[in-house]
């Protein structure tokens, strides 16, 4: 992995490590887009997001019809937003399971990891931009005044995009 990808990576990591839930978003047979809220399990230093899924799901239908997702994470008490495409496979991998098992998903899954219907979502990462801004509303203020007055452009924090 070269620096540029580990330093861009190590970065998303950083901004969505402590936001549990994402919209998810897949595509649906007729082209519209559909979205809903998924607990990420784990993000890995290889680029991989991890969800549990129901393995016969509306969303598992679409990730075999159609595998580009887009992830958005937001943290609004930090003006800070994040999305990320990429592309996702379903599995059913008993090891992987186990390691990212939770006793809570067991509301989801009554059956624990060895109900029929468990199974991952994994996304391979392909791209992702970030707006990571001030949270102080006091210096987003002063920017915006002081861009007002002097005919400067508001520069409201960082946007960067990152391709994996």
């Amino acid at each position: 992995m070269n620096n540029e990808r580990k330093e861009n990576l190590q970065k998303l990591i950083e901004l969505i490590e402590d936001i549990d839930f994402t919209m998810m978003t897949t595509v649906d047979d007729d082209g519209s887009l559909r979205s809903r809220p998924m607990s990420t399990q784990k993000l890995g230093e290889d680029g991989v997001i991890w969800f549990f899924t129901g393995y016969e799901s509306g969303k598992s239908h679409e990730i075999k019809h159609d595998s580009h997702v887009n992830l958005s994470y937001s943290k609004p008490s930090d003006n800070m937003y994040v999305s990320v495409s990429g592309r996702a496979t379903l599995s059913k991998d008993k090891a992987k399971i186990d390691e990212l098992w939770s006793p809570v998903l067991k509301a989801w899954f009554p059956g624990g990891k060895d109900d029929p219907n468990i199974g991952l979502i994994k996304v391979d990462i392909d791209k992702a931009e970030y707006w990571d801004s001030p949270n102080s509303a006091v210096t987003q203020l002063i920017g915006f005044v002081k861009a007002s007055l002097t005919g400067e452009s508001y520069d409201p924090g960082e946007n960067k995009k990152i391709n994996l």
